[in-house]
């Protein structure tokens, strides 16, 4: 459900306020450690998708150009909700190139109370609205501040969504950022997620396996879940403010 200008409103006063929290000294190590995975990635199979500078590799859901909302600063992606949606607009962002098997390494910073998502496998046909029609979500979370924590586990960030829960909460507080790992192996039968360097969710990818998870979750019987091993990349509109920086792929 969205909420009203004055909670946005609210939402992104905090977020900011969470930003500037950062001291000038772990905001010039995050400026340097950026540089450094962007020079370093070069010669190692990792392609970027985002190091900081523009939104070449992104685009809208259904859409040709990035919607509004989505901004680049001080090397960041920031998501801040329109206060004005257009209709028929669809605000999340999803990768121009398709991945099949992949680690994908993204660092996600969420506003007080917020709530988003990070999709793979996504397939864009006008018949499905949203990303997560098709795709599996990692789930970007305020556990503390998010009623949807509270709606099991498996809801809670790093979480495969609604289908397996983290083993434990390793979030940082909210303004901090949040390093993410995520690994698609079809080939391996297996998929995991990494938060801040340790390894909280892993999920069976072979068909049965993976076919008896959806069957147990919100998932059950919608047409297109999961349905496609090569897809897109999504982030996640959820109505909150939050922000995605380093973000890089390495196929496998």
């Amino acid at each position: 459900m969205r909420k009203g200008l004055t909670s946005i409103v609210a939402l992104i006063v905090l977020f900011f306020a969470g930003c500037k929290g950062n001291t000038k000294a772990e905001q010039e190590k995050d400026v340097k450690l950026q540089a450094k995975m962007t020079e370093s990635d070069q010669d190692s199979g990792w392609i970027i998708l985002f190091d900081g500078t523009d939104l070449q590799a992104w685009k809208g859901y259904l859409q040709d150009e990035v919607p509004e909302g989505w901004n680049i600063r001080d090397g960041a992606l920031f998501f801040d909700p329109p206060e004005k949606r257009k209709e028929g607009v669809n605000y999340n962002l999803v990768s121009r190139d398709s991945f099949t098997d992949f680690e994908l390494a993204i660092e996600w910073q969420i506003s007080r109370g917020g709530n988003s998502g990070i999709f793979w496998g996504v397939y864009e046909d006008p018949k499905y609205g949203q990303p997560y029609e098709t795709g599996p979500e990692i789930q970007v979370l305020d556990n503390s501040g998010h009623p949807d924590a509270k709606n099991g586990t498996t809801h809670q960030a790093g979480a495969l969504y609604d289908m397996v829960a983290p083993s434990e909460d390793m979030t940082l507080p909210v303004g901090k950022w949040n390093h993410t790992l995520i690994t698609v192996n079809h080939k391996a039968g297996k998929g995991s997620v990494q938060l801040n360097g340790k390894t909280i969710v892993e999920f069976p990818l072979t068909k049965a396996d993976w076919d008896a998870m959806v069957a147990k979750s919100k998932f059950a019987g919608w047409e297109g879940f999961s349905k496609f091993r090569t897809g897109k990349i999504g982030l996640q509109d959820h109505g909150d403010p939050v922000a995605f920086r380093n973000i890089k792929i390495k196929p496998l």
